[in-house]
């Protein structure tokens, strides 16, 4: 017979990469759809098809998508709508991608005092 298995203990990289996974903005949820659709602050997609609707971030991009999406219809640079010139950002709100959740700024040092 076999003895117990010995419990696995957790090393400090795994652990530093939960922390990080928990407390990191990865653009899911209700404020990375807010931020994908320009909702606020305009977001990452800063063109709009004017055929279909849909963003992209680049011309470049908006240009793949529009010879894979409507080969038939010539591409006209002037139709699109440049989002980031409707909405303006506000410095105030959390931009995307930022590093750590609002429970956890804090100044170090000031948390505790001994």
């Amino acid at each position: 017979m076999t003895g117990k298995a010995k419990p696995k203990k957790h090393t400090a990289k795994e652990i530093a990469a939960k922390v990080d996974a928990a407390t990191t903005n990865r653009g899911g949820g209700k404020a990375g759809q807010a931020d994908r659709t320009g909702q606020e602050k305009g977001g990452h997609a800063k063109y709009e098809c004017p055929h279909c609707k849909i963003t992209a971030p680049d011309l470049k991009t908006m240009q793949i998508h529009h010879d894979a999406r409507h080969p038939k219809l010539p591409f006209e640079e002037e139709k699109l709508a440049n989002l980031h010139a409707v909405h303006v950002a506000d410095s105030s709100k959390p931009r995307p991608g930022v590093k750590g959740s609002h429970k956890n700024n804090f100044v170090e040092g000031s948390s505790k005092s001994s």
